[in-house]
């Protein structure tokens, strides 16, 4: 009887502490400790800015449990949580779940009590006590995601319905023709209800509901306020415009990165094909000659012929809602806490010169008549987000591979529990680096 009642105890300790409110914490202004930026930036007026840890291991993503403790994926090693301190440094720092395999998605159910991570072919779940910080019972939930060169498997879980998570595959090439047809299983992002799992998880391919597809690697997948997706793109790579035989290079300003809203993850659309591999979107119209109704934000194909060309690419591919600039590079999305604005993270460009990228945007956002959540930017606007924070000059930025750079490659981005401070990454595998942000 006494140990029915003290686990009886424990277990509303537990509920207490997760029913509280977020415990809040102080902008530092340094952290003792912690090395210095290992690369210069530059920082808006308004935004003020601390680095808080380093020595990490290609950080990847952010995310925060119900008692306010960071939760780091790193890239190649696992999971490790931090805690914070009076002066909102860290004070504690462990390993959650260690493993090589692991290299972007990291998600947790709104409650708290369910994590998801994801590996390129596997996503899994663990129970996860926020309390204790630690993880048990890891099960498959989805398996079978095919390789390319686009390894990264974002999984998020809606905040509506934490039975359902998302899980977006990318290409396997610049130009991955053949997913054209969605049940090829990539350049796609799909849903997946786990509280009807199959024992050994589902297969990526053959099961789930397409969310949508023609999407060439929709890295960045952030939720609004509505519980819609909103997506960001990573867009092809060396395009050459041809025309009647005649080739043009476009690539240093075209195709555009790519906003898109992805909507209702329980109710996708019926036209839900972005493009990919096949309609793109225009960032620097001038570069088209041959075609001078094209504007930013307007659909193209890269060799227009008469069976199809740029036209046909109204009303059969749904078309971005903002674009950014070619090559920037979009890692990671999240809305502010209304949904007033969403903040991206762009890795940084390696084949464009000069660089562009290497820095975190804020796009202002808008509740319409519908009360749907949209961009206060027009879908032709090259001006529809400002930069916050960037390398100090990122026109100087050298990009060798994925991680390396002689900047900062700023990746993962998450607001806290109590929605008052911005943390980002950079998953540089010279310095694993992670900042704290607030508004002044």
């Amino acid at each position: 009887m006494r140990l029915l009642t003290t686990a009886s105890a424990v277990a509303a300790l537990v509920g207490q502490a997760l029913s509280q409110d977020v415990p809040t914490f102080p902008f530092p202004a340094s952290c003792s400790g912690v090395a210095a930026p290992r690369y210069p930036y530059t920082v808006d007026a308004g935004w003020q800015v601390t680095k808080i840890a380093s020595g990490l291991r290609q950080p990847r993503t952010i995310i925060f449990d119900p008692l306010g403790h960071m939760l780091v994926l790193q890239a190649t090693m696992g999971i490790s949580v931090h805690t914070f301190g009076a002066d909102g440094c860290i004070n504690s720092t462990k390993t959650l779940f260690q493993s090589s395999g692991l290299n972007h998605g990291l998600s947790l159910t709104p409650d708290g009590k369910t994590l998801y991570a994801s590996s390129q072919t596997t996503a899994w779940s663990w129970a996860y006590d926020p309390v204790a910080m630690t993880v048990t019972g890891q099960k498959t939930i989805v398996s079978g995601i095919g390789q390319g060169i686009h390894s990264t498997r974002t999984i998020v879980v809606s905040p509506k319905n934490p039975n359902i998570i998302i899980v977006s595959v990318g290409s396997n090439a610049n130009w991955d023709n053949p997913t054209i047809d969605p049940k090829v299983g990539r350049a796609i992002v799909k849903t997946f209800d786990v509280s009807k799992a199959p024992a050994n998880g589902y297969q990526f391919n053959s099961q789930g509901t397409v969310l949508a597809y023609g999407l060439r690697n929709e890295v960045a997948l952030a939720f609004d306020p509505n519980g819609h997706i909103w997506g960001a793109e990573n867009s092809g790579d060396d395009f050459r415009r041809t025309v009647n035989g005649q080739a043009t290079d476009i690539h240093i300003d075209n195709p555009a990165e790519e906003l898109n809203y992805l909507g209702d993850p329980e109710a996708p659309f019926a036209d839900n094909w972005y493009g990919y591999p096949t309609c793109f979107t225009v960032w620097e119209p001038s570069n088209f000659r041959d075609n001078t109704a094209l504007k930013t934000g307007s659909q193209f194909v890269v060799s227009p012929n008469s069976t199809f060309n740029d036209d046909s690419c109204n009303g059969k591919s749904r078309p971005p809602r903002l674009s950014f600039p070619a090559h920037i590079a979009p890692i990671t999305n999240g809305f502010d806490p209304k949904g007033e604005n969403l903040y991206i993270t762009f890795h940084g460009s390696w084949d464009r010169q000069p660089a562009a990228g290497y820095f975190v945007a804020e796009v202002p956002f808008q509740k319409n008549a519908e009360g749907l959540y949209e961009p206060t930017a027009a879908a032709d606007s090259k001006t529809g987000y400002k930069t916050i924070i960037s390398a100090q000059n990122p026109g100087g930025c050298s990009s060798a591979g994925l991680t390396q750079s002689t900047c900062w490659r700023v990746a993962g981005l998450s607001w806290d529990q109590a929605g008052e401070r911005l943390f980002i990454s950079s998953d540089n595998s010279a310095q694993g680096e992670i900042f704290v942000l607030k508004k002044k």
